[in-house]
Parts: structure tokens; C-alpha cells; sequence
């Protein structure tokens, strides 16, 4: 049995030995030296041992000392400065954008942006104005450079780009012309009532050609997207639309929005003066007439709040079950004017949003005057094209513009308008122009030219017997290298809205003149064909 015998600090004396009785391993008794007996070892030792001791301790101190003071030196070390050119230029703007009389922890955007604030106030001609708005103002100059320039190589798109954006720079034959485009336009339409006498029932063709020719949406929008049921394939979908005012609430809330409701009636009387309408008091009241049918459709019009679920509002039906649904418009004449030359038939399918609202647009076409029917759709081909005619239509925008936005009249330079707005029509075209001039081609060049420059040409891979600009199409293509099993294809057929992976490389790079050239690719080859899809 063991025993343990505990010393404690009043014992003199203790000696190690086992308890009587006992013997080891069965018995063990542990006894605690008293402190004396440390002194005894300290005065056993000999003057060596008591040197190499003292040593020890000395040089663990003086260890422990220096690790502490290299822990201060690397936590208080300060970092490198920086002072390239684009560093110091970084710094700058932070510090002008920056208001540092703020307390961070108290506005933090006021500390981070009231520099910005103060030296940036709301320029005249704008609602609105942002860091991105100084981005936009750089990128416009540089597209209304683009635009100036003709280059050998420009595509076709990018050609009537320039075009259209010359025509709307010719401000003398704009001055010279007026209203007389658009009046001609309107006669050629059936006419105005607003400007002459009306009295032909033409609701269908009419609705057709401000559809189809000029992009306005009177009564409803009609698109091909991609259906988001089955994002294999596109389908013609059909909305609401038809509001010359951002959203229904301003013609719902009238007493709150007033004074944009009267600003809104006087610039259609405005522009229908500019056209021709003669009299005010004989406009006005028709002008009134069209704002009470938009109100209309305001009415009947689903609020964004009921539209986010697309379950709800998603229908899919044909075109002849869309004739059914809103018999007021005839349907297939209608649908093949747009579409023209893809031809509509009875059964396409057709994606409508909220049927309601299909529904009810149609008996109120149903229900109203043809001659309203008709004013009502030249106002919206009046209202999408007047900016583009003379500078009285101009004004009347701006006029309009600073009631609806609390934007003031300004001298903006006839460049910035033409700019936006062939980007607004022609945006497709002027994106490649934009890339190709800001993203250069040559910047990786000129570095993968440097890297050469300084680390010799680089070697090709063993084996593979292909050069490198070969093992450029290849590592690209090996970046969609994948398998899936068939109902996984299939499920990716219908959800996923890219091509599958094969096609993500065939694709591309059958339509590459460069990767034909490196693989000497037979023209008329599978990877060579004769005719190279271009984007427009």
C-alpha cells in the first residue's frame, strides 16, 4: 500500500526514505523537500557548476530581452511609403473627396464624401449627379471622338452610328427643316386631330406602324426575350405600358403630384402648338382628353408591388388564345408587322404578363372614342420623337424637364445630347467602338513584349508540337472541358440560358479568323466556314 506523507512548511527536517513496512513498488512515499534543502543543493554545487548556471540564466535573460524588443520593432515598424505618381494622385482625390472635420464614428459618409459634396454641387441640366456622372462625362468625350473619326476598319453598325450621330449634329438643317418631319410623318399616319381634322378609322395600322417603326408602346409593350420558364428558347412576351409619366402614382395621386400633372398637360399643348394645332384653346382640352386616357390606364395598370412574383403574372397562351383574351386588337396582322419576316401563326407561343390587365386595356379600347384612340397614339410618337426637331422643341423639353426633375435650363453643348442619344438608340453598335478604344488591344501585348524583352522567348511544350499562339485556343478550350450525364444535359437545355460547354468553343472559335489562321484551317472546314457570324 502506498502512503504519502505531506511536508509541510514547520517541519525542520525531512529525510527521503520509504515508510516502515513498505517496500518498493508497492509502497511509495513522496515527501517535499523544505526550502532549506534548496541551499544545501545550491552549497553542494561546485564553482563550475554555480558559473555555467549563472551563464544560463544570463544569456535565457538576455534572449528574452531580445525577443521582446523585436516584437516592439515589428508591431511599431511603419510601412513603406509610397510615392509613384499614381500613388500621390490616389491620395489626393481621397483627401479633396474627404471632410475630415467630421467625426468618422459619428457620419461616416460625411466624413468620407463632404469634400466631395462641397466642390461638386448639382451641375445645370441635371437631376442628379455622382461619381459615376464624372466617369460618364470622360467616356462621352472620348465616344463623341469615336463617333467624329472614321476608321477603314469600322463595321457596318458602327458606320451608321457616325451617321446618325451627324445627322443629329447638323443643327442648321435642323433649324431649316422645324417641325416639318414629323408633321409629314403624322400625315402619312392618317393625321392628328390635334393639327386638322381626323375622321379616319385607321386604329389598326396606326398601332402597327408607331409599334413597329418607332419603338413606342401605346396600350402595352410587345418584346422577344428569353422565356424565363424554359430559357431555351426566346418567346413573344407582352406587358403593360402606355404612360407618358414615370410611374401610375403620378396620375393616381393628383392632389400630391399637381403641379407635374400640370406641367405635363402644358408641355403636350406646347408640342402640339410647335406642330401646327393653331389655337390653344382648341388643344387643350383634346391634350386633356388624351391625359384623362392615360389616367385611364393608370387605373387598370398592376402596381410593381403586385409584380413581383412572376408566378402570379406569367401566362403563357398562343397567339390565338391571345386574340380570345383581347379581342380589341387583331392580333396576327399586328404581331407579323413587328416581327416581319419571321412569319406568326395561330399557335405561337405567347408570354403575357397579368392578363387583367390585358383584359381591361382591351375593353377600354373598346369603350373609347377612335378619334381619343388615335390622338392618344401619335402623342406617343409626338413625345418619342419631338427631341429630335428644332431647338422650340427643345425648350419645351428643358421647360418640362425642370417641373418634372427640378432640373434648371443649361447651354449643354449639342455634342453631349447627340452623344446620349445615339447611345440610347444605338448602343449595340457604339459598345465595341468604346471597348476597342479604351481597353487597348496592344496593353497585353506590350507586356507579354516586355516579359519577352527581359526573360527571353518563351520555350513551347514538349511533345505537343503546337506553337504558342496554337496553346492559346487550346488553353482557352480546356477551360470548358466537362461531362455531364444525359438528364443533366437535358435539365442544362432547359434552364441554364448558355450554350453547352461545346458549343461555348466550337462556337467561338469556328467564328475566329485568327484561330483559323494558326491551325491552318481549311476554308470551308467544320472550324473555317465560309460565312463568320458578326454581331450586326
Amino acid at each position: 500500500m502506498s502512503t504519502y506523507k505531506r511536508a509541510t512548511l514547520d517541519e525542520e527536517d525531512l529525510v527521503d526514505s520509504l515508510s516502515e513496512g513498505d517496500a518498493y513498488p508497492n509502497g511509495l512515499q513522496v515527501n517535499f523537500r523544505s526550502p532549506r534543502s534548496g541551499h544545501r543543493c545550491w552549497a553542494a554545487r561546485t564553482q563550475v557548476e554555480k558559473r555555467l548556471v549563472v551563464l544560463v540564466v544570463l544569456l535565457v535573460a538576455g534572449l528574452v530581452a531580445c525577443l521582446a524588443a523585436l516584437g516592439i520593432q515589428i508591431q511599431t515598424r511603419t510601412p513603406p511609403v509610397c510615392l509613384s505618381e499614381a500613388c500621390v494622385s490616389v491620395t489626393s482625390s481621397i483627401l479633396n473627396s474627404m471632410d475630415p472635420t467630421v467625426d468618422p464614428c459619428q457620419d461616416f459618409f460625411s466624413y468620407a464624401c463632404g469634400g466631395w459634396i462641397k466642390a461638386n454641387p448639382v451641375p445645370d441640366g441635371h437631376s442628379r449627379w455622382g461619381t459615376f456622372s464624372n466617369l460618364w462625362e470622360h467616356n462621352q468625350a472620348i465616344i463623341k471622338y469615336l463617333l467624329e473619326n472614321s476608321t477603314a476598319s469600322s463595321s457596318e453598325a458602327e458606320r451608321k452610328a457616325q451617321v446618325y450621330y451627324r445627322a443629329c449634329m447638323n443643327e442648321t438643317r435642323i433649324e431649316e427643316l422645324r417641325a416639318k418631319p414629323l408633321m409629314e410623318l403624322i400625315e402619312k399616319l392618317g393625321g392628328w386631330n390635334i393639327t386638322s381634322p381626323w375622321a379616319k378609322d385607321n386604329f389598326q395600322d396606326t398601332l402597327q406602324v408607331v409599334t413597329a417603326h418607332y419603338r413606342t408602346s401605346p396600350f402595352f409593350s410587345v418584346y422577344v426575350s428569353a422565356d424565363s420558364k424554359n430559357s431555351n428558347s426566346n418567346v413573344i412576351q407582352v406587358d403593360q405600358s402606355g404612360l407618358g409619366l414615370p410611374s401610375r402614382d403620378y396620375y393616381l395621386n393628383k392632389t400630391e403630384n399637381e403641379k407635374v400633372l400640370s406641367g405635363y398637360l402644358n408641355y403636350m399643348v406646347q408640342l402640339g402648338k410647335l406642330l401646327g394645332g393653331g389655337d390653344e384653346d382648341a388643344i387643350r382640352p383634346q391634350m386633356q382628353q388624351i391625359l384623362d386616357f392615360e389616367t385611364a390606364l393608370a387605373n387598370i395598370t398592376i402596381p410593381q408591388e403586385k409584380r413581383r412574383d412572376e408566378e402570379l403574372i406569367y401566362h403563357k397562351v398562343t397567339a390565338a388564345e391571345l386574340q380570345t383574351l383581347a379581342p380589341a386588337i387583331n392580333w396576327l396582322p399586328f404581331l407579323n408587322a413587328i416581327f416581319h419576316p419571321v412569319e406568326i401563326n395561330a399557335s405561337e407561343p405567347i408570354v403575357v404578363y397579368d392578363k387583367d390587365y390585358l383584359e381591361q386595356v382591351s375593353a377600354l379600347i373598346n369603350t373609347t372614342d377612335r378619334c381619343l384612340l388615335n390622338n392618344y397614339m401619335i402623342w406617343n410618337l409626338v413625345r418619342k420623337t419631338s427631341s429630335f426637331l428644332d431647338q422650340r422643341f427643345q425648350d419645351a423639353d428643358e421647360k418640362f424637364m425642370e417641373v418634372m426633375y427640378g432640373t434648371k435650363k443649361t447651354c449643354l453643348p449639342r455634342w453631349k445630347f447627340c452623344v446620349s442619344d445615339t447611345e440610347n438608340n444605338l448602343g449595340f453598335a457604339l459598345g465595341p467602338m468604346f471597348v476597342k478604344a479604351t481597353f487597348a488591344e496592344d496593353s497585353k501585348n506590350i507586356a507579354y513584349q516586355n516579359w519577352v524583352k527581359k526573360n527571353g522567348e518563351e520555350q513551347t511544350l514538349p511533345t505537343l508540337g503546337l506553337t504558342n499562339d496554337q496553346l492559346f485556343f487550346l488553353g482557352f478550350a480546356q477551360v470548358w472541358c466537362s461531362v455531364r450525364t444525359p438528364e443533366s444535359s437535358h435539365e442544362g437545355l432547359i434552364t441554364d440560358p448558355h450554350s453547352p460547354s461545346r458549343f461555348r468553343v466550337i462556337g467561338s472559335l469556328s467564328n475566329s479568323k485568327e484561330f483559323s489562321e494558326h491551325f491552318h484551317c481549311p476554308l470551308g472546314s467544320p472550324m473555317n466556314p465560309h460565312h463568320k457570324c458578326e454581331v450586326w
